[in-house]
């Protein structure tokens, strides 16, 4: 008797973190927050205390409020990155 195949995963095209890794969203809050400010946005011990992305992922997989956090930054960085780049869309002659 063989398993039947587990159904295809749902396209979300709506879900900005579809297909976004947790390495990748904490890669770019630091690159583009610094560790010092994302430890002032998100105080948690993985960021204030000789900081990485390798100690910050593992916390944050076993911490879901902290995970929780850290994807709502994240999607608030991308926002304020789009409005950034449609102004300054408007401003070009």
């Amino acid at each position: 008797m063989s398993e039947a195949p587990a159904p295809a995963p749902r396209p979300q095209p709506r879900n900005p973190l579809h297909g976004v890794t947790l390495e990748a969203i904490v890669t770019a809050l630091a690159g583009h927050y610094g560790w010092e400010r994302l430890s002032e946005l998100v105080p948690i011990r993985c960021f204030t205390l000789d900081p990485s992305v390798s100690s910050s992922l593992k916390f944050l997989r076993k911490t879901p409020w902290a995970r929780e956090k850290v994807e709502s930054l994240y999607l608030f960085m991308l926002r304020e990155q789009r409005r950034e780049q449609h102004q300054q869309q408007q401003q070009q002659p």
